[in-house]
């Protein structure tokens, strides 16, 4: 155990009482503040964070440039982390690589050698096995930053010095874009064109209150290293450039193919042959793993979530080529694109929030038009820095060349001076006004340099010198012609990243997406003709094609027919209860036939004594009219009836004793409704009388003293109403005068016409 002097002090008196949660506070103020302003923010004048600022300045101290030999990445990364960034290896790695990778970064940093990972989510090789360098970009990006443009600063350990900000004319921020999470906040920027964001700094140049709708118009939106379509409203992406914040939605591109018409789009459909067709996906959405997006589709193929799609295949080398096989030659192309956009990654939201830190250090979210303000105050800050620069430089070079020229005018003295005097240079200095630096010079030259011809390439510099420190000051006291300069200079980078350069052409289309049309997964159902049959005791199942519906049906033993009709796959088929409820069914869902089918229960949770009253199709802006044994009805609109959920739709409010009977389709051209009671009486009257409802008890179609409604059917009067007669005739008899039973909704009624069936069935 360590003794204490006595005149050592005592470690207790460095004890500060103070309160918990203030302490607390301002530390973690401290701690916040370090991680926005040095770590996860990028810097508004070069676009860079701290690491990616050190990584590139230790490249370039290792002489890596573009033109130069790679060097391998663990002597870059053990110089970053032992000189100016002293994090993690694999942090300082995965950083470095990000640089290089060109799905990644739309105007690469660095220029990998080996593997340096790629679009499929795989990683890069350990920096033991890649190799490295500085792109031109880079270099552009570091240029002027040894004309005193910028302000160093020593490193953690102060051994070294780094600069602050990189000086270079390249607009890093937008052209590469940034992300980072921090304390408190975030920053999410996409990448962008080079020459789209020098005409808008040009147009902001000429023309300081230019508005932000005019900036748009030449800026137009991101330039993602991946292409794809970025399928917003100009609105909408002009909305959150004004403010810098919003989400922008990117859609993947699919290869390029003929129309009908035989002219080239982008529609991914290859013809196979004999009408067969495959979608191919070119381009994928930015930040979008490849070997991800393929899972996710080929999940959606195993779950049936998506069964419009029969396979997936990935067919890519250098270029993404993703193969899509549709389940048949009829599936809709579009449909296909529209149920891959909604279930996959094929599109997604980038969420633009442009927080950066300005030339204070304050984190902050600016529009466009700021943000390009900011970065046009800077650049001008850093000419006027390298014009200073260049100034003294030519001040001091001036007064050399000054002190050359007396001396070849005085050469013969000059000499003298040496060869006679022990100490010539404070004699030199007296007889000729010569300063100290002039004096050193002229004693320091050489015997060759002695000659009449370097007289007048002195004489020559000497002008030069002038005009150009003549034309730097008057750029340093003229705003107008630092300006100039400046346009002069984005004018030159354009030039180098313009359209017509496969660095600097166009990679995401802005083209705003169709109105987008009504997804449901049915509508992902392959339409084919199906014969449903379901059982007295409540088997279900679907055949093949639309066979005869009196057909010899195999049934369980002790059950048998009770509704067989033929729909589609497509169909939804309404499944009315005695106790009121409706459900659902979709077509394509049923048993097949093979077997006696699979009981209805097993689909839907109908109650264990409620009976089955009807089986409908349903169909679009359709009516039923639903009648209780009571002799109380409405009409309802079958879309209302549809129910999501296994536990149906309550539709028809029944009391003890009354079930629901009748459930009968209203076509459009009936006007009447016929309804005839147990006792056997007829009414008619007009379908207008009753209502419309979704649900309830309805009214009262038909009075009665004893018993209660028989059957209920609706007609077109003048056509009158027909029945089967009996027997084996088949012959049908119709009535055509119905104005005896024709009476207003709610009357008792009178017997039929003669002939009418016994059971008191239409």
């Amino acid at each position: 155990m360590a003794i204490t002097k006595d005149n050592d002090p005592d470690p207790f008196d460095a004890i500060v009482d103070a309160p918990f949660d203030s302490a607390l506070s301002e530390r973690y103020l401290v701690y916040a503040m370090s991680t926005i302003t040095a770590r996860s923010l990028p810097d508004l004048r070069d676009g860079l964070k701290p690491v990616h600022r050190r990584l590139l300045w230790a490249m370039r101290q290792l002489k890596l440039d573009a033109t130069g030999a790679f060097k391998k990445s663990a002597r870059v990364v053990g110089d970053v982390i032992g000189k100016y960034h002293p994090h993690g290896d694999s942090s300082v790695y995965d950083a470095m690589v990000r640089l290089a990778q060109d799905f990644a970064l739309r105007y690469p940093l660095v220029e990998g050698q080996g593997n340096f990972g790629n679009i499929d989510g795989d990683n890069a090789a350990a920096y033991r096995y890649t190799e490295a360098r500085l792109t031109r970009t880079a270099m552009r990006l570091m240029a002027g930053l040894e004309d005193g443009t910028v302000d160093f600063h020593p490193t953690y350990n102060g051994e070294e010095e780094e600069p602050e900000i990189f000086p270079g004319l390249f607009p890093n921020l937008l052209a590469n874009g940034s992300s980072g999470i921090a304390v408190g906040m975030a920053t999410n920027i996409p990448s962008h064109n080079v020459a789209e964001i020098v005409d808008a700094t040009l147009l902001l140049i000429d023309n300081p209150a230019v508005e932000h709708e005019q900036l748009m118009q030449v800026f137009h939106g991101p330039d993602l290293p991946t292409g794809g379509i970025v399928v917003d409203s100009p609105a909408a992406i002009s909305a959150a450039y004004a403010s810098g914040r919003g989400a922008i939605r990117v859609r993947g591109r699919f290869s390029t193919g003929r129309d009908a018409d035989g002219n080239w789009e982008e529609t991914g459909i290859e013809k196979l042959g004999s009408g067969q067709w495959q979608l191919v996906i070119s381009e994928i959405p930015y930040q979008v793993q490849k070997g991800k997006l393929i899972e996710q589709i080929a999940q959606l193929i195993a779950d049936k979530k998506l069964p419009i799609l029969e396979d997936v295949r990935d067919e890519s080398d250098e270029q993404i080529r993703l193969v899509l096989v549709p389940k048949s030659r009829n599936i809709d192309p579009d449909l296909l694109k529209e149920s891959l956009f909604r279930l996959t990654d094929l599109e997604n939201r980038f969420g633009l929030n442009l927080n950066v830190l300005d030339a204070r250090r304050t984190p902050g979210v600016l529009g466009l038009k700021l943000m390009l303000q900011e970065w046009v105050i800077a650049q001008i800050d850093i000419l006027l820095r390298r014009s200073r620069h260049r100034l003294e430089k030519i001040a001091a070079r001036l007064e050399l060349v000054g002190g050359y020229i007396i001396a070849y005018l005085n050469l013969d003295r000059i000499i003298e001076i040496i060869r006679s005097e022990d100490e010539p240079k404070p004699v030199m200095m007296a007889e000729f006004e010569l300063t100290d630096r002039q004096a050193e010079a002229i004693l320091n030259m050489r015997l060759r340099s002695l000659r009449k011809l370097e007289e007048m390439e002195l004489r020559k510099e000497l002008e030069e010198l002038k005009a150009e420190q003549e034309e730097l000051q008057k750029l340093l006291d003229n705003p107008a012609k630092q300006r100039t300069r400046l346009k002069r200079d984005l004018n030159a980078l354009r030039k180098e990243y313009s359209e017509d350069t496969p660095l600097g052409r166009r990679r995401t289309t802005i083209a705003e997406a169709a109105p987008t049309r009504e997804f449901s997964m049915d509508a992902m159902i392959e339409k084919e003709p199906v014969t449903v049959i379901l059982s007295a005791k409540g088997w279900i199942r679907a055949a093949k094609g639309h066979l005869p519906l009196d057909g010899d049906f195999k049934f369980k033993e002790g059950d048998g027919p009770a509704f067989a009709l033929h729909c589609q796959t497509t169909d939804k088929l309404l499944v009315a209860i005695d106790n009121g409820r409706f459900y659902t069914l979709g077509a394509d869902k049923l048993p097949g036939a093979r077997g006696f089918g699979e009981p209805i229960r097993t689909m839907v949770d109908i109650d264990s004594d409620a009976h089955i009253v009807s089986l409908v199709i349903h169909k679009a802006k359709g009516q039923l009219l639903l009648a209780a044994n009571s002799g109380r009805g409405f009409a309802a609109e079958m879309d209302e009836l549809l129910a999501e959920t296994r536990k149906g739709r309550g539709v028809v409010s029944t009391k003890p004793g009354v079930k629901l009977a009748v459930v009968r389709e209203i076509a459009a051209e009936h006007d009447h409704v016929a309804v005839i009671g147990d006792n056997r009486k007829l009414v008619v009257f007009a379908l207008s009388e009753v209502p419309l409802l979704a649900k309830g008890q309805g009214v009262t179609l038909q009075r009665y003293k004893d018993g209660g409604m028989a059957d209920v059917v609706t007609i077109k009067l003048e056509d009158g109403l027909s029945w089967t007669m009996g027997g084996e005739s088949g012959r049908t008899r119709t009535e055509k005068d119905l104005l005896p039973w024709k009476v207003a909704r709610g009357a008792a009624g009178r017997l039929p016409p003669n002939g009418f069936p016994r059971d008191n069935k239409f």
